[in-house]
Order: structure tokens, then C-alpha cells, then sequence
């Protein structure tokens, strides 16, 4: 049986372990370079398949990058290079070049220890499952190079960053700019850190950028939107209107208002949605997941905006969005998409949306959040030794139902497992942060002795 390796959100460890070594790297970019070259889009024309990488800052990525690089050309596939571009400016990359697909290097929000690989197909979506599959099949067989005269070539893309930052810009309205206002933006050590301050000057904005200074082993560390603390306090210091934070791929952001508050994907998403319909231009309704705060699902009902929730996961929500053929979704975490200006999640285009509906209202961050707080929400992990079924188990469920009675309608339980790591996942949200403490510590307890 072949093993599964694409997660949710791609291959994801930490560097030097299985799967992310140089080998595995360089056989799955070769069996990807094989699946590539054998589809039959481009018979027609007799060209080969052209796949483009990018990458964050982290240090492990020239080591994988090169290795990618060795796999795609010696199964006959040209590569094209950006250097540190944010994942969402790959997906956009692969469609501006009518390229036939492209991979990110990335951990995403993680520390520097750990990278991963994930692919993007020639829409700039992720990859059918069924071509994942095929993938998947290839690693079990060996690396036979082509020979010399067919092997890939490799080029490096020198205005990836100006092509993306035009693309961001022209997501915000024509009719509006950012004069007048000072913002910071924390670029997280990331691969945002020669795109986002561009972006908001061009659009007219007084920037200040932070986390401009990657080093390979900084990124994330203390800043960007997993660290809100930095922007909060670089916000008072220099005196700005808000704050924009990203991590370290790009394709998540928070934000902070002229006060210091700060403000999450799932409030974020709300402005987004509420200024929308003030417009008449939302269409449908908006996809949360499992986590989405019930505050807001509350405040979308006030507004007669239809809301689904789906499981944690980019892809879930994409999937979703596409089926109910809705726009805006997100996560709590910050990773919104929307689906009118962009294939996958931005920070950038995201936060450009959110500065599209203050300017265009002429209202901050808590104007628009007004009457609205957040219910308290908790969440532990629990480690599990292994694999465990806790949705059978009689002490958990005896747990649940108490818990699910003592918050009669006014909150919520979630308990469920980890896709990437042994971990249950006890989360427990209420108007009473009382209640929130005391279930949420219950009933991890439970599941720990359970699964002892």
C-alpha cells in the first residue's frame, strides 16, 4: 500500500527527519517532474512541462530548493526560480506565466527547524488528489535520469516580486488610496519582507516595516501575526493608525488598531463580510471552520449572512467556498481567502480588503467591531502515546454530554484529533470564561487518562 504523504496543507517536518531530507526532497521532485511530463497537455505543442519553486527565508531552503531543482530536471522538467516569494504570489505566479505548476517551501508559521513542500497546480489551486496520487506512487520507484539532451533546464525569475506587488494593488479599488495613514507591518523575518511595505506605499500609505531582516534562522521568532505582541508595541512606539502582520509565508495576517487592540482572521473576516454586504457585492455567504469564535457565527445571523463551518484546514475551506460557489472564508488564525481576488489564502490581499472597507466607510478597526466581543475560547492538546479512538470511548462521551448540557445553546465543545501530530485537540468556547477553564481542563484530564 503506498503511504499517504500530502497533509492538508503539503509535507510539512522538521528538517533532517523523514520526510524532510535532501533524498526524499530530490525523489519527490522527480516524481512529480514524472507525473508532470507524462500528462498530456503538452503533446500538442512538444514542449515540456515548466514548474516554478519559491520559497520563505528559512535557511533549509537553498538545501531543498537545490534538491527540487536536481529531481524536476533530471525527469525532464524546466524549473523556474523566484527566490523568497510568499506562497500566495507562487499561486499567482503559476497563472501570469501559464506555467504548469509550482511549489512552495515553506513551514508556514513555524520556527526555523522545520520546513515543508507544497504544490500548487497550474490554476493555482492545490494539486487534483488524483495527481497526487500518482505522485505518491512514484516514490516507489527509483530515480532513472533522462539522458543528457532531454534533461531540464533552470532559470531565475528576476521581477517575481514586482509582477506579485502590481498583482496585490490592483485588489484594492481604484478609487481609493492609503493617504494619510501610518501603518507597520511585520513581515515576520518571512518572505513578505520585500513585498508588503511596497505594496501599502504604492497604494499611497506612511510605512513602517518591522521583520525586515531575515537571517535564515529568525523568521517567526517573536514577530508576525503568531507573536502579536511586537506589532502591538511597535504600533504605540511609532505612533501609526494600525498594524499589519504576516507570517512567515505570507498567507496569514492580523491586525492591530491606533489603541493597541488586536484583532484575529475571525474578526478580520467579519469586517470583510459586514462591509460587503453594506455594498451589495458579498456574494453568498462566508465558510468559517470548526474553530471560528460563535460571537461572530452570532453576528452573521443578526446580519442575515449565511455562515457554514467545515474542518480545520485551507484546503476544507477552499473546497467548500468552491462548492457552495461563495467568495470569503477564513480561519481565526488568519489565513482568509477570498476567492474573488485570489485562488488561495493572502495576507496582503486580505489586509488590502480590510483597508478597502475602513476607507470606504471612513470607520477604524472598532467602529466596525462595535457590541461585538469575542466568547472566551480555550484550547489544550493533549499528547496521546498512540493512535486512539476517543470518539467510542464511554468516559469521554459521559464527559461531552455533561458538558454539553451545563452550556445549554450559550457555547461550545470540540474535541478532536490532530491531522499531523499525536494530539486531541479539547476545545471549549462560552460567554462564561469560568465554564471555558473548567470543561476545557475536565475534560482534557479525561482524555488523557482514556488514552494512557
Amino acid at each position: 500500500m503506498t503511504k499517504k504523504y500530502f497533509g492538508t496543507d503539503g509535507i510539512r517536518g522538521r528538517v533532517g527527519q523523514f520526510p524532510i531530507t535532501p533524498d526524499f526532497i530530490m525523489h519527490l521532485g522527480y516524481s512529480a517532474g514524472k507525473v508532470l511530463a507524462a500528462a498530456d497537455w503538452h503533446l500538442m505543442e512538444g514542449k515540456r512541462p515548466t514548474v516554478l519553486i519559491g520559497k520563505d527565508t528559512r535557511v533549509s531552503g537553498y538545501m531543498l530548493e537545490s534538491a527540487l531543482e536536481a529531481g524536476l530536471c533530471a525527469a525532464g522538467v524546466d524549473v523556474l526560480l523566484s527566490g523568497p516569494m510568499p506562497t500566495p504570489a507562487i499561486a499567482y505566479l503559476i497563472r501570469a506565466l501559464r506555467l504548469q505548476a509550482g511549489i512552495v517551501i515553506s513551514a508556514s508559521h513555524n520556527l526555523f527547524e522545520d520546513n515543508g513542500v507544497k504544490f500548487f497546480s497550474a490554476v493555482g489551486c492545490k494539486l487534483p488528489d488524483e495527481m497526487e496520487h500518482k505522485i505518491e506512487a512514484e516514490l516507489n520507484t527509483p530515480i532513472v535520469t533522462k539522458p543528457s539532451a532531454q534533461l531540464g533546464k533552470v532559470q531565475r525569475i528576476d521581477d517575481a516580486a514586482g509582477r506579485y506587488i502590481e498583482f496585490c494593488k490592483s485588489t484594492f479599488p481604484y478609487n481609493l488610496d492609503l493617504r494619510g495613514l501610518r501603518i507597520v507591518i511585520d513581515c515576520a523575518h518571512g518572505a513578505a519582507y520585500h513585498i508588503a511595505g511596497h505594496v501599502m506605499h504604492e497604494l499611497g500609505a506612511d510605512v513602517v516595516t518591522i521583520g525586515v531582516q531575515p537571517n535564515g534562522l529568525n523568521i517567526n521568532l517573536e514577530c508576525g501575526a503568531t507573536h502579536g505582541a511586537t506589532l502591538q508595541k511597535a504600533v504605540k512606539h511609532y505612533h501609526a493608525d494600525l498594524g499589519i502582520a504576516l507570517d512567515g509565508d505570507g498567507d496569514r495576517v492580523m491586525m492591530v488598531d491606533k489603541q493597541g487592540r488586536s484583532y484575529n482572521g475571525d474578526q478580520l473576516i467579519y469586517i470583510i463580510a459586514k462591509h460587503r454586504k453594506q455594498r451589495k457585492i458579498l456574494t453568498g455567504g462566508v465558510v468559517g471552520t470548526l474553530m471560528t469564535n460563535l460571537a461572530i457565527e452570532n453576528q452573521f445571523k443578526k446580519l442575515h449572512i449565511p455562515f457554514l463551518r467545515t474542518n480545520v484546514g485551507d484546503r476544507y475551506i477552499l473546497e467548500l467556498l468552491q462548492e457552495q460557489g461563495w467568495h470569503l472564508g477564513g480561519e481565526n488564525s488568519g489565513h482568509i481567502i477570498c476567492m474573488d481576488k485570489h485562488t488561495t489564502g493572502d495576507g496582503i490581499i486580505s489586509a488590502l480588503q480590510v483597508l478597502y472597507a475602513l476607507r470606504d466607510a471612513d470607520k477604524t478597526l472598532a467602529e466596525f467591531m462595535r457590541g461585538i466581543s469575542l466568547y472566551p475560547q480555550r484550547l489544550i492538546n493533549v499528547k496521546i502515546p498512540k493512535p486512539f479512538n476517543f470518539t467510542s470511548n464511554k468516559a469521554i462521551n459521559t464527559v461531552r454530554k455533561e458538558a454539553e448540557a451545563d452550556l445549554n445553546g450559550n457555547g461550545r465543545l470540540l474535541i478532536r484529533a490532530s491531522g499531523t501530530e499525536p494530539l486531541i485537540r479539547v476545545m471549549v468556547e462560552s460567554q462564561s470564561k469560568q465554564k471555558v477553564n473548567y470543561w476545557t481542563e475536565r475534560i482534557a484530564k479525561v482524555v488523557q487518562i482514556a488514552s494512557a
